[in-house]
């Protein structure tokens, strides 16, 4: 069930062994969506694992640190209409991408949907999920 409407970014800083756990999770995912890794300067052989291990992953290396801007730096590379934020040590649940990608499609004036964050190991909520879902962002004006 390919979909070719979403793209993944992710950023990282010296965390190889998150990300690549998080690459392998994502390049399950039956949606085979693209992904796109900025690297912010790892000095841990971070970009050098994922060019090995996942050539099909597009890695940026601005050579700095360019903290959370490194995402939208990975934006500028986005071809799909959808964009998918992850961190390195976190990924999408199979088909949740299709999903969100269906109720973007569905409602035109919808900017932004937000996921159902499940901590290891026991899959608990996260508590900014509540928090999220009782802050609604109001309507336009």
């Amino acid at each position: 069930m390919s979909d070719d409407r979403t793209t993944v970014v992710v950023i990282t800083h010296n965390r190889r062994t998150e990300l690549l756990r998080t690459l392998e999770h994502l390049a399950e995912l039956p949606e085979g969506p693209p992904v796109i890794v900025t690297d912010n300067a790892s000095t841990d052989g971070t970009a050098e694992e994922v060019a090995r291990r996942h050539p099909d992953v597009r890695l940026l290396r601005p050579g700095r640190n360019l903290g959370a801007v490194g995402r939208n730096l990975a934006v500028r590379h986005v071809r799909t209409p959808y964009v998918a934020f992850c961190d390195d040590d976190t990924w999408w649940a199979p088909g949740a991408l299709s999903r969100a990608a269906d109720l973007l499609d569905r409602h035109g004036r919808l900017a932004a949907v937000t996921a159902r964050i499940l901590v290891e190991p026991r899959g608990t909520e996260d508590p900014i999920v509540e928090e999220l879902r009782n802050s609604p962002i109001p309507g336009p004006r």
